[in-house]
């Protein structure tokens, strides 16, 4: 969605409810929101992953379409109830997003695209109203997470992680090359001391998720959950240089300096009362970790710094069962001063909504390196919090679609927004 100024943008989202999903558009005019809701028809009909694809929102609020199985795409007015919206990272230097299919719930796999056993993804490019698919590419079984090597002085990639399959996968993102979109290397992350009888195989234990590039050290960083630590990756040889301790955390963020790693995860085992969320701090050049938050009956959801790295804000979401669960933090957005990092010092608590879920995302409007609004979804209320970016209050909350939504997704599509 096209965003003219401050003061007159339009923002798409999708609620997903598992089975079914709706899209709202949330539009500001000279400083007013109101909300539209896209018309529905009727499910399709088809088995799970035929359903069809909702990838995005036009400037006039048409839906951008895409068919499973022929993965033709095209415009409606309406959503069917069926569809379903795929997370897609931004590689925004070549104007390319990175959609992600990752398979089964149970396996990871995606049979109706990777007939050997593995899951997808889709390398797309948007350009106005238009969009168009350039590759399909067969990878590990999911969840996959990208991460794109933009910088002058190395050659253009694509790191993939697969969960389920414990690798990465180097995908050639030079245009000008041969082997633009194919896959040059798998790295086999396997650790054989942290595998049963000192295995080596995939698929193996590593189950990886969370990873970013930094432009200042010129490594990729890649968080092996399974493992409890980090593979420092040389992006040229593709060569583990270095293994880095870091435990309880589930996904990584690089801070906007490129020096920074924060780690944020939870501990559901020590306390059978308390879950106690973490965020830390790992210095990506003396690779040592500099802070540890422990964060008592708060799961740390999603995280995002603002463009010029002097706040970081984390929603907070559902974990946990039991007296856990019932001493929860779910209602709350936390907003921290990271200006200077390594040191994080909490400026404000924001209450919003309900997120009954495993999952709340946050967007930023980014308009000359500021971030004029900030939206925290409430998924079980069916809302969207809009904040003041510069004050942090809470400007309006709107309703964008039925309660109880396992998540509601933003749309990024044309990096006017961006957000988790």
């Amino acid at each position: 969605m096209a965003v003219t100024d401050v003061q007159h943008w339009s923002l798409a989202c999708f609620q997903d409810y598992g089975d079914r999903g709706s899209v709202a558009l949330i539009h500001c005019r000279d400083g007013q929101f109101t909300v539209q809701k896209m018309a529905q028809t009727a499910a399709s009909g088809l088995s799970h992953e035929k359903r069809p694809v909702y990838l995005s929102s036009t400037d006039s609020g048409e839906a951008i379409m895409m068919d499973a199985v022929s993965k033709k795409i095209s415009l409606s007015l309406h959503v069917p109830e069926d569809a379903f919206g795929i997370y897609y990272y931004p590689d925004t230097e070549q104007n390319v997003m990175w959609c992600t299919i990752d398979g089964d719930k149970n396996n990871g796999a995606d049979p109706l695209n990777c007939s050997d056993g593995g899951a997808s993804v889709i390398a797309m490019r948007g350009e106005g109203n238009e969009t168009s698919l350039l590759k399909l590419i067969c990878l590990g079984r999911g969840h996959h997470v990208v991460t794109a090597v933009n910088h002058p002085q190395l050659p253009k990639k694509v790191f993939v992680s697969s969960l389920l399959d414990g690798i990465l996968s180097v995908i050639d993102n030079d245009p000008t090359s041969d082997n633009y979109l194919n896959i040059i290397e798998t790295i086999n992350l396997c650790q054989p001391n942290r595998e049963k009888d000192s295995a080596t195989d995939v698929p193996n234990n590593a189950f990886p998720h969370g990873m970013a590039f930094s432009p200042l050290t010129r490594k990729i960083y890649c968080l092996n959950n399974g493992y409890a630590n980090i593979n420092v990756v040389d992006p040229v040889t593709h060569e583990v240089e270095a293994l880095i301790d870091m435990e309880l955390s589930s996904n990584l963020l690089l801070s906007p300096c490129g020096r920074y790693l924060i780690g944020k995860g939870a501990d559901r085992k020590s306390n059978p009362d308390h879950v106690i969320g973490r965020l830390c701090v790992l210095d990506a050049q003396t690779q040592k970790m500099e802070t540890v938050l422990d964060l008592q009956d708060i799961y740390p959801s999603c995280y995002r710094f603002t463009p010029d790295g002097k706040k970081l804000y984390v929603t907070t979401a559902a974990t946990g069962k039991g007296t856990q669960k019932d001493n929860l933090i779910y209602d709350t957005l936390y907003i921290y001063d990271s200006s200077a990092l390594p040191v994080l010092t909490l400026l404000k608590e924001v209450k919003v909504g309900q997120a009954d879920c495993g999952r709340r995302s946050i967007a930023f409007l980014k308009h000359n390196k500021q971030t004029p609004y900030v939206f925290v979804p409430n998924p079980s209320e069916g809302t969207v919090s809009i904040l003041d970016g510069n004050t942090d209050d809470v400007l309006d909350t709107v309703s964008v679609g039925q309660t109880g939504a396992q998540e509601t997704a933003f749309n990024y599509w044309d990096g006017r927004f961006y957000g988790a």
